[in-house]
């Protein structure tokens, strides 16, 4: 402890601002009066030799007692505190990497070094929510270049862990997004695992969507696993489904992610490296992408489909993995749930060859399935989806993921939502359009993804002829108001799922 600095004593008030270092004192703490500091202010805080900068919120109540501070989990935890621990408060450092971002917001382009002092500084605690989404605005619309990228990436992979494996050909797959119910990976690793590939996937929550792969995944099993026992699972059953945040492969990314979703922003240089650098540190050697393109989808165009995929193909060449880009139709939603517990319900009807199964999403992951499986030497071009569809049905593909479930730490139970609310169409006609972003927007509304059985469940699909008051989909929430919220945007947009008039 450094008695030169002012101290306080440490009590845990237990608050979680998940990977934001916060400092909590008193608004007439001694300390704040004397060195001038206020809410916003940012401090750095010192126990037994570890350091973090932290965001100071005052308390104007009996919350703390004078002499006492407390911290947000994630500084406690990383400074290893414990109650009554003596804290020091001194001024920070001027932090290096800040100018590096103000060059960037004047369209600078970065060099290796700066970008590796932002990402460091980010990994460790010195910048905070704003300075980051600075970055990231700063960055978005194309204002990273290719080189840029690549540095971001390899900044971003030298921060974390890197996994090892016992084979030359580790394969992994990843959609770019922005479709709603695209829950093929659930499919795809078990598929492709079954057939004896080693596919270790990390996936992430979501940044703007209702549910990402791990928010589904975990409605089924956990994903929570630490590097060790991910290695079991994967060694074990040729495959896993886990968040990527636990087994800390890329940490930047991960908090990169989570101001990325309070901004509602997610940039193509920022995506590529944010997805290559988790698959890079989790050994992959083959990567499958799926782009989405359609006019509600995050990608809109075939052109700037092409442009995403040679960016990904320019920087995973450098690092030396082979990627193979496919398109696919991005015009409306994949499968019939949106949001993690109705996603895994249509998930589990594709396994268990249920007649119910949502056909789209059953197609979709078999295609994928196939494409990775030509990754084999040992299957020719062309015949992979065949040889995955046989996976498939046999009923291998369900009990190779029940097994994945049950290595990963036992398989769940999937509940259902106490609220929810019917849309009727209107007339009869088929259906025109069914609006992604909006469709989406409306189960985050009703709670989705941290509410796990909030969402949307459609009952039609594009093309499809209907009746008078014929339902169109379901709204389901885990609280009224909830479910009240995200019928206040329906009422402001009716017409998400577009009907022709019958003529």
């Amino acid at each position: 402890m450094n008695k030169n600095h002012p101290h306080l004593h440490l009590k845990d008030l237990g608050i979680d601002t998940y990977k934001e270092p916060v400092i909590y004192m008193r608004k007439d703490c001694h300390i704040c009066r004397s060195e001038g500091f206020a809410a916003q202010s940012r401090v750095q805080v010192t126990l037994n030799n570890r350091s973090v900068i932290a965001t100071l919120n005052t308390i104007e109540s009996e919350l703390l007692c004078h002499g006492e501070a407390s911290l947000s989990r994630y500084a406690w935890d990383f400074l290893s505190a414990k109650n009554g621990d003596e804290i020091s408060i001194a001024h920070p450092k001027p932090i290096e990497s800040l100018s590096d971002i103000r060059s960037k917001i004047y369209g600078h382009e970065l060099s290796s070094e700066q970008i590796n002092h932002i990402v460091n500084d980010i990994v460790a605690g010195q910048l905070s929510d704003i300075h980051i989404a600075t970055f990231l605005t700063a960055t978005a619309g194309g204002h990273l270049s290719n080189r840029e990228v690549f540095d971001l990436t390899t900044a971003m992979v030298g921060t974390g862990q890197h996994l090892t494996w016992p084979s030359s050909l580790i394969v992994d797959k990843h959609c770019v997004g922005g479709l709603p119910g695209n829950r093929t990976t659930l499919i795809v690793v078990p598929i492709v695992a079954a057939f004896g590939l080693m596919i270790p996937k990390t996936s992430s929550r979501a940044i703007t969507s209702p549910a990402g792969t791990a928010d589904t995944m975990e409605v089924l099993a956990p994903v929570d696993l630490d590097l060790i026992k991910m290695q079991h699972v994967v060694e074990r059953e040729s495959g896993c489904i886990v968040w990527g945040g636990t087994v800390a492969l890329s940490p930047a990314d991960d908090i990169l992610i989570q101001i990325e979703r309070a901004i509602d922003l997610d940039s193509e240089g920022q995506l590529v490296a944010s997805v290559l650098s988790k698959k890079i540190a989790a050994g992959s050697t083959h990567l499958l992408i799926d782009i989405p393109v359609g006019p509600t989808a995050k990608v809109r165009s075939i052109q700037a489909a092409t442009q995403l995929k040679e960016l990904f193909d320019n920087i995973a060449t450098q690092f030396g993995m082979t990627v193979k880009t496919i398109y696919s139709d991005g015009s409306q939603p994949v499968g019939r749930g949106i949001g993690p517990a109705l996603e895994a319900q249509d998930v589990l009807q594709v396994l268990q060859g249920d007649k119910r199964a949502p056909q789209d999403l059953r197609d979709r992951a078999l295609t994928l399935a196939g494409h990775i499986l030509e990754f084999s030497p040992t299957v020719e071009p062309g015949q992979g989806k065949k040889i995955a569809k046989t996976i498939l049905d046999s009923g291998k593909a369900w009990h190779k993921f029940q097994a994945i479930c049950d290595a990963q730490g036992g398989m769940r139970d999937i509940s259902k939502a106490p609220f929810s609310y019917d849309v009727v169409a209107n007339n009869a006609g088929n259906i025109i359009d069914i609006d992604n972003r909006y469709i989406a927007r409306i189960a985050k509304l009703a709670g989705a993804p941290n509410a796990k059985t909030a969402g949307v469940f459609l009952h039609v699909s594009s093309g499809q002829y209907i009746e008078r008051n014929q339902p169109l989909f379901t709204v389901y929430a885990e609280s009224e108001g909830e479910l009240n919220y995200a019928l206040l945007l329906l009422k402001q947009n009716p017409d998400i799922v577009q009907v022709g008039e019958n003529k």
